[in-house]
């Protein structure tokens, strides 16, 4: 996935509506005017934000056999999954960070430890 496309794709859901809209998608395919009437909006409001999550490959339109005027929308699983591989390579970045850190400390603590057992002996007196 081009750092683009994970642009479009997280703007796209950086709306709530559109979010929301993708959480309703996931469980089945809806029609525009179904997801309009769930947040009691319009139907060209809705149309706005269905446009959006269209135009970043989140979701895909199908007409209706029986009326080509109805839209349904479902969900673009290769989308997810891309996106999923892109948070998955960031994931792995900060997790080889954060064992990076820790094996750090732990070395400063085995080094503090080891050197905390060392008493200092008080320096000789010089004979003159």
């Amino acid at each position: 996935m081009s750092l683009s496309e994970i642009d479009r794709t997280l703007a796209a859901l950086a709306d709530p509506t559109r979010r929301r809209v993708v959480d309703l998608l996931r469980k089945k395919p809806r029609r525009a005017g179904d997801l309009a009437a769930a947040f009691e909006m319009s139907a060209p409001a809705m149309s706005r934000h269905l446009r959006v999550l269209r135009q970043s490959g989140l979701v895909e339109e199908e007409a209706l056999d029986e009326d080509a005027r109805v839209r349904v929308y479902q969900l673009r699983p290769e989308r997810f999954a891309a996106m999923r591989g892109w948070l998955d390579e960031v994931e792995g970045y900060w997790n080889d960070q954060l064992a990076a850190f820790k094996a750090q400390a732990e070395r400063r603590k085995k080094d503090k430890s080891a050197t905390a057992g060392i008493v200092a002996r008080p320096a000789a007196k010089r004979r003159s």
